[in-house]
């Protein structure tokens, strides 16, 4: 018996408000009524049901809904796809007079998996939401095929991956001939869009026909994983052992000896034979000649890059590179710092200009101010009198921003601008400062970051040279303009506005200027948790020299018998909390030294206990040498809210910190942190918590100004407040941070 079912009205009702208010004007097609035999009005309902879902609008019943796009044309084009042609061919299946009851049936069924597959993998962030005109087309086209009693893999084999898994999940129910083929091909599909998954995929179907091309290809994309592979005890290592492949041969060698990782770096230039192993037996156990066979391959890299070949494995030679650079050579020269130079230097006297250069930007998060002097000034002598610009050259200009912004921050820009002519200086700038919009996305904002942190030191000491910078942040801006380039228009623009923001006399707020949260002020409400209390935690480290001892005794004379501090402590830390004012508390652990890292087990007492008692800090403090920051940042969660690393500002630091706390307010010094000042800065602080007032950084720091002079001027100097940290500030606005309620 048939009757008429309105059964669009579900749909169309729960859409009304978006076509009200949708910005393209989008209106849900009239309410239409047709025959439906009884026995298939549930699935319809059903599919009515799943539509609804798609747009129910958030705060609603149904929770979720299809993340659409900011663009308005892309919604209308998901939203007529996914109601009003997925109306349209559930109308034509039940007005089809050859289909029978068991047949329209499936294709309602298959509707229904389509629209709920499809927005939970909208909902899931899965499924682009701009495949729901593929994923209707294509369900037509897999329905024609089906009712023809041919397989739908066709279909399956120009479809998107996801739309093609859905689909198949639309005829599986009873079964289309074409879903082994498709499942096939889906598999294929799958490895593509997601490589990663490539090996863990193959250790658990060992016995998958393409697993050869799979292989060959993930060596090339990512040999490490295929050495990590390779090097394991089963079957799929013992395949890749004997496998054809060239590139997977010298994987499958080098995974197989127990010199692997320091082959690993080299892979590239051994699989085209232009080095051999042995040539790298020869070095590997030498420190130093190792690191001249890194710094000889990484200049091949950095040429060949050039020419727009990209050579395997750059990342894991250049964390070798960095590793040496830290362990073998800066660790020395820091740890000598109180010796002769004759002495401190001794261990890089034989490296050339190359060398010595790759030292300073690898180490930039560890170089203490002298050692980086020391060895600048090296690689000025042995270049010998040869114009500074040629280094550059002789470097591919690798890292050559970060080198140009190490020197303002060192005050050494100027010797090394003057040791090449005018011209070709006005050249280095100029580059220094064009095409960050080649090298800049969200994954990547070094470069960018670096010119940022640059001018902040050129301002200070050479007004003609920020000057030209800003000129040219403002003709690249237009540059990227009339090329219609907007990565490259966001990216000057916020140069622009944080180098006008360096001169304070320009009244640029920075929050408005940038759409990010207030860089001047921390309200006090955002330090303190539901019960009122500012919670902070300080790191301390126990070293040999006892400068962690020093700076933890020092640290606890601001409280020590102050009536308004009361302190506690126990074996692994200290405890203090305010009794005048708002409640601050302060937990420190000790600086303890001795075998199996006693102070981080002191640390880890003190995180148990913070943990336990719900206490959340929002003010982090790192004491101690520069190689402690690493081991600090590790231990910083997203709840905090000011970070005083006291030394160490450089880039990988910064970024650290914004990843876990993207709206974290960094103070943090160009040089080696002092007590003399990190002490006063941490009073100040404290004094304005204990009033419950706001931070306001740039009144603080004009008074902290006036207490220092001599030495501890020039050093407090070289602390970079907040809203002067303008590298922080560029990874804030150009990633977007919103403001917490």
């Amino acid at each position: 018996m048939n009757k008429l079912i309105p059964f669009s009205s579900l749909v169309l009702a729960s859409l009304g408000s978006i076509a009200q208010t949708s910005a393209s004007g989008f209106q849900a097609m009239p309410v239409a009524t047709y025959p439906v035999e009884r026995s298939r009005v549930i699935f319809h309902e059903n599919i009515d049901k799943e539509q609804k879902k798609l747009f129910q609008q958030p705060g609603s019943y149904v929770k979720g809904y299809i993340p659409l796009s900011k663009d308005e044309t892309i919604n209308t084009s998901v939203r007529y796809a996914m109601v009003d042609q997925l109306d349209a061919i559930q109308k034509s299946v039940e007005l089809d007079s050859l289909l029978k009851d068991n047949e329209k049936i499936k294709y309602l069924k298959g509707l229904e998996i389509l629209a709920r597959n499809f927005g939970s993998g909208a909902r899931a962030r899965q499924i682009q939401p701009a495949l729901a005109p593929e994923m209707i087309e294509h369900f037509s086209e897999a329905m024609s095929l089906d009712k023809k009693s041919k397989g739908i893999d066709p279909v399956v084999a120009k479809s998107h991956y996801w739309v093609g898994k859905i689909i198949v999940d639309c005829f599986s129910y009873p079964e289309n001939i074409g879903v082994k083929a498709s499942k096939d091909i889906l598999q294929i599909k799958y490895l593509q869009l997601y490589p990663e998954r490539t090996m863990p995929f193959l250790k658990t179907n060992f016995a998958y026909p393409k697993r050869d091309s799979l292989i060959a290809a993930e060596a090339r994309r990512d040999p490490r994983k295929v050495y990590d592979y390779a090097a394991s005890n089963d079957a799929l290592a013992r395949y890749i052992r004997i496998h054809p492949d060239p590139v997977v041969k010298v994987i499958a060698e080098m995974a197989s000896s127990r010199s692997g990782q320091l082959y690993f770096p080299f892979i590239d230039e051994i699989y085209r034979g232009k080095m051999t192993f042995e040539e790298v037996d020869k070095v590997k156990d030498n420190d130093l000649e190792y690191y001249r066979l890194m710094v000889k391959t990484r200049l091949n890299h950095t040429e060949r890059m050039l020419q727009k070949d990209t050579p395997m494995e750059r990342k894991a030679l250049i964390e070798r590179m960095d590793n040496k650079a830290r362990q073998y050579f800066i660790s020395q020269i820091n740890g000598l710092h109180n010796s002769p130079d004759p002495v401190r230097f001794k261990v890089v006297e034989s490296l050339n200009p190359q060398e010595l250069y790759y030292l300073c930007v690898l180490g930039e998060d560890e170089i203490y101010t002298s050692s980086y002097r020391g060895v600048f000034k090296r690689i000025i002598t042995k270049l010998k009198g040869t114009p500074t610009d040629s280094l550059f050259m002789s470097m591919n200009f690798d890292y050559f921003r970060k080198f140009i912004k190490m020197a303002a921050a060192y005050n050494e820009l100027d010797t090394l601008l003057k040791l090449m002519p005018d011209s070709n200086a006005t050249v280095l700038m100029k580059s220094f400062m064009f095409g960050l919009e080649k090298t800049t996305s969200l994954n990547n904002v070094e470069d960018a970051v670096d010119v940022a942190d640059a001018y902040s030191s050129i301002f200070e000491k050479n007004k003609v040279l920020a000057a030209n910078m800003l000129e040219e942040a403002r003709l690249n801006y237009e540059r990227n303009v009339q090329n219609g380039d907007l990565n490259g228009q966001k990216i000057y623009q916020i140069e622009k506005t944080l180098f006008e923001s360096a001169d304070t006399t320009s009244k640029v707020d920075l929050s408005k200027a940038l759409g990010i949260p207030p860089v001047y002020t921390v309200p006090f409400e955002r330090l303190a948790d539901s019960a009122g209390r500012v919670i902070q935690q300080v790191f301390f480290y126990g070293d040999d020299d006892k400068d962690g001892q020093v700076s933890f005794a020092n640290f606890m004379t601001l409280f020590k018998g102050k009536p308004e501090w009361a302190v506690t402590e126990n074996k692994d830390f200290v405890t203090i909390k305010s009794t005048k004012g708002k409640p601050v508390w302060i937990f420190a652990n000790k600086p303890l030294y001795g075998l199996d890292d006693p102070d981080a087990k002191a640390q880890a007492k003190l995180q148990e206990y913070l943990d336990q008692n719900q206490l959340y800090p929002t003010v982090y403090i790192h004491r101690g040498h520069s190689y402690h920051v690493k081991s600090s940042l590790g231990q910083i969660t997203p709840s905090a809210r000011i970070v005083v690393l006291g030394s160490c500002g450089g880039y990988n630091n910064l970024n650290d910190v914004l990843t876990i706390s993207p709206d974290a307010h960094i103070i943090s010094s160009k040089q080696i942190g002092a007590r003399a000042v990190n002490e006063p800065i941490l009073n100040s602080i404290n004094t304005s918590l204990r009033n419950g007032a706001a931070i306001e950084w740039m009144p603080m720091w004009t008074e902290l100004g006036k207490l220092f002079t001599g030495e501890a001027k020039e050093r407090f100097d070289d602390y970079i407040p907040p809203y002067k940290n303008l590298g922080a500030i560029f990874i804030k606005a150009y990633r977007g941070v919103e403001e917490e309620e």
